[in-house]
This record gives structure tokens, sequence and C-alpha cells, in this order.
């Protein structure tokens, strides 16, 4: 499994609107793309903090390459509208080595 972690900053008030759009942007991914899905958590600077799962490197870069977000221009420009502040690339990209998380 591969992991990739992407952050943002969103305008005060707009947090639910960038709540719902991050969550009909990963369903579409994930149906289009292949993801596993994604979390979004907030850190304690208020900073939103999605980690994304993927079967591998390979799916998760030819989804990159292509752009997956801009596929998808509803829910992108709600939350493009919420963020204040993200960085052009992925906060981390790492490979699972050891996953004890419980699923249903």
């Amino acid at each position: 499994m591969f992991v990739a972690a992407y952050w943002w900053k969103v305008h005060p008030g707009k947090e639910e609107q960038f709540r719902t759009a991050w969550r009909r942007g990963t369903e579409l991914i994930r149906e289009k793309y292949g993801s596993l899905g994604s979390r979004l958590h907030r850190d304690r600077d208020g900073r939103f903090v999605g980690v994304a799962e993927w079967p591998d490197e390979a799916t998760w870069q030819k989804a990159f390459d292509a752009k997956m977000a801009y596929d998808y221009p509803e829910p992108r420009a709600a939350f493009v509208d919420a963020i204040a502040d993200t960085a052009d690339e992925p906060l981390l990209l790492m490979e699972v080595t050891d996953d004890l998380l419980e699923r249903d």
C-alpha cells in the first residue's frame, strides 16, 4: 500500500464547504483512479491534513500525473474557493510497511 499526505489551510467560515468538497472529490477519485480512499484530519493549528491510501505508488503516480482533481469541476471549485493556503506537492509520500489499523 502507498500513502500520500496533503495539507490545506481553509478560510474561516468555509470549513464545512471544504469538508463537503473533499469528501465528494475523494469519492470520485476512488471511482475513477482506484484510490483506496482517504482520511481527513485537523491539526492543532487548524490546518486540514488528508491522508490518501493507494494500492501502490504506480496507481497514485498515474492519477497524480493526470491531475485527478481537475476532472471534477463542481467539487473542485468549492474546494479551491475554501482554501487559503496549501503546498504545491504532497506533504509526504510513503510506502506502508506495517499496518495495524482496524478496518470494518
